[in-house]
């Protein structure tokens, strides 16, 4: 069996590809059951800097036919996907998985969402029977390797997150944000963490827009704030200093013409906007107009990379035990493909053990006890070292030094012995 990973991320392609392979929530049991036509195991992460496919299986055609299957689900050419793809296999996929799972392969590194994600990107495709023993097993070590990482370093102490990363380049705009307005698009977690670094540093008024009125609501509450829907952007953004959006829309629902309207009301005061999602909720042509601070999540990069300092040294401290975990993933893995005759080997003894215990029940009717116990204890080693014993007994006769070497190994035989 081939643990397997096919995929993008915000360092193999920009944002622009990165949308156009994302999976939507409505359409991700969809592309689950799809790629049952490829591989009958796998899950999808995606989210707004990757998409990756893991799976697992035995044809090494597989993962041309996974690279080709993404292209086509999507309706992107491959020849215009490919140049920013990446493939793991085995001890690679592997190493990749955990580093994901421990926030070492974010762009925020060590951030924590990541692992919530994962964990509901297995949960989702355990649900659609796109999963199975392999690539489970390799997500529960994943999570476990990830709490230990989060247990035994200091990888997340402190708040660095593309929230944390938006809110402090507002206060690059706005240096105090208490006579601000900030509209929040979505209701998500990171728009949670969003609202939870602005209240900190003491924002004049929050409003949280969602497709879902009762969620908006439900997290406008939490920072006293004002909960609208989707269509009643328009007349609230020229209220709007910052603007924050993370959807899984699949096409912008800020454009050109409504901020441009906006600016006008505002008597062109300036807007910082960060679009967090991918697909973008923002159209780029936004970026254009004056007055507007447009960016995105890569663009945060230089704003996170001032707040990592302090967790390079546990990220080292990080590398060194997912390496370690990998080996025991790849141990596993390798015993899987010999279960099948350590299963055998277990039935045929626990069949010779059940004639010879019912040869002594009958005994124990004739003779006594003791006789019985030592016919057991005689018989039992008889059988049970029959095959070993001819076996290492012609290895000795033909010279097969490997043979009895590996046997001493394996019965656990020394010189004391």
């Amino acid at each position: 069996m081939s643990i397997f990973v096919v995929g993008v991320n915000h360092k193999s392609a920009p944002v622009a590809i990165r949308e156009q392979v994302a999976f939507s929530p409505e359409r991700l049991v969809e592309a689950l059951h799809s790629a049952k036509l490829v591989t009958q195991e796998h899950l999808i992460l995606s989210t707004c800097n990757r998409t990756e496919v893991y799976a697992a299986g035995h044809e090494p055609q597989q993962i041309e036919q996974l690279i080709a299957w993404l292209a086509r689900f999507h309706n992107i050419s491959l020849s215009k996907l490919q140049p920013y793809l990446f493939v793991y296999q085995e001890e690679q996929a592997v190493q990749h998985a955990m580093r994901v799972a421990c926030g070492l392969d974010s762009l925020v590194l060590g951030e924590p969402q990541i692992l919530g994600q994962l964990k509901t990107a297995l949960q989702q495709a355990s649900q659609a029977q796109a999963t199975g023993h392999q690539l489970t097993h390799l997500m529960q070590q994943a999570f476990n390797t990830a709490k230990k990482v989060r247990t035994q370093t200091r990888i997340g102490a402190n708040p660095v997150s593309v929230a944390f990363a938006a809110v402090s380049l507002s206060k690059q705009i706005f240096s105090h944000l208490e006579q601000q307005t900030a509209l929040l698009v979505g209701a998500g977690e990171t728009i949670e963490l969003v609202g939870r670094h602005l209240n900190a540093h003491n924002i004049g008024q929050i409003i949280v827009a969602n497709r879902n009125l009762e969620r908006a609501r439900k997290v406008a509450d939490l920072y006293h704030g004002i909960a609208i829907g989707l269509p009643e952007i328009a007349d609230y953004l020229a209220k709007a200093d910052i603007l924050i959006s993370s959807t899984a829309a699949p096409l912008p629902i800020i454009g050109k013409g409504m901020v441009e309207s906006a600016l006008k009301l505002r008597k062109h005061r300036p807007m910082f906007m960060v679009d967090i999602a991918v697909p973008r909720d923002i159209e780029p042509e936004v970026g254009h107009l004056d007055d507007v601070y447009l960016y995105t999540v890569d663009d945060l990069q230089s704003v996170i990379e001032e707040n990592l300092q302090s967790r390079r040294a546990a990220a080292e401290q990080a590398e060194t035990m997912v390496l370690d975990e990998v080996q025991g993933f790849m141990g596993w893995l390798r015993a899987q493909e010999h279960r099948d005759t350590i299963r055998q080997f277990r039935h045929h003894n626990e069949a010779i053990r059940d004639e010879v215990l019912a040869r002594a029940h009958k005994m124990l009717q004739n003779k006594n006890p003791s006789e019985v116990l030592e016919f057991l204890a005689n018989t039992l080693t008889n059988k049970l070292t029959h095959a070993p014993i001819q076996s290492m007994n012609h290895a000795a006769q033909t010279g097969n030094d490997v043979l009895l070497a590996h046997a001493k190994t394996l019965f656990n035989l020394t010189d004391e012995s």
